[in-house]
């Protein structure tokens, strides 16, 4: 099966990713960037269901920090066939008028800049072109990339409508290297995310307005993003699934 690694997976969708990629049989890098208690609990947990996993740190919106991630992989002794990009940050909701430059560059930096960069290093591992056998990458987006997030995170949905771009260029470009590149658009997830927007309790707040009237689990995302990197979905790619509970 190879490595695959899962950026961010040390809470949530991330989390649950590793987790169930470990049950299928690839050798999981679970990378962090703070919390390493989070992440080493993640690697026990495979380990304790007896798969493989190891936590690899790195601030993907840094380039040097990136590099030493894959170089670290490469001394694995396995091949990298999996990429999930699930890291993201936001800012506390706001309209546009309180967006500041910082904010909007430090956003980007992670969500489109950290994406871009780690899909750079996992074509240069896994293309035909390289030397590699091939592989698979999921970029995690957002259903907030089709709806604006008006009046809460303008900033963190453009980030997700530029990994959307990324997703389909990169996919066609990939091809006929033997990479399949696809997208799933969480919505409403029971997630620590929404504490860093400033509402805890967001998901259940504006659930009943979604149409199937609940959130959804980290554990629903990770089954769609692990489908998309296994041979059942070998002929699919710069697609996108929708995991937003019909919104």
């Amino acid at each position: 099966m190879g490595i695959a690694l899962v950026t961010g997976a040390s809470r949530g969708i991330g989390k649950a990713t590793a987790l169930q990629l470990a049950r299928e049989g690839y050798t999981v890098a679970v990378n962090y960037h703070h919390n390493i208690k989070a992440a080493t609990d993640v690697v026990n947990a495979i380990a304790e269901a007896g798969g493989k996993a190891f936590a690899v740190r790195a601030d993907i919106s840094d380039e040097a920090q990136v590099m030493a991630m894959f170089d670290s992989l490469d001394r694995e002794g396995e091949p990298l066939t999996a990429l999930v990009n699930n890291a993201g940050i936001l800012f506390e909701q706001s309209t546009i008028e309180n967006l500041t430059a910082e904010r909007i560059n430090r956003v980007l930096a992670t969500n489109v800049t950290g994406y871009f960069l780690c899909c750079r290093e996992a074509v240069k591992r896994m293309s035909f072109r390289h030397g590699g056998k091939g592989g698979a990458i999921v970029n995690v987006s957002s259903a907030a990339s089709r709806l604006g997030a008006p009046g809460e995170y303008v900033d963190y949905a453009a980030s997700k409508g530029a990994v959307d771009s990324l997703t389909t260029g990169l996919s066609l470009e990939v091809a006929v290297q033997g990479i399949r590149v696809n997208g799933v658009r969480p919505g409403l997830i029971y997630t620590d995310i929404h504490a860093s927007g400033g509402e805890p309790g967001r998901v259940d707040r504006v659930k009943s307005l979604l149409p199937m009237q609940r959130g959804g689990q980290p554990e629903e995302v990770a089954q769609a993003i692990v489908w998309l990197l296994s041979e059942k979905a070998s002929y699919v790619t710069g697609s996108f699934l929708e995991l937003a509970g019909g919104k």
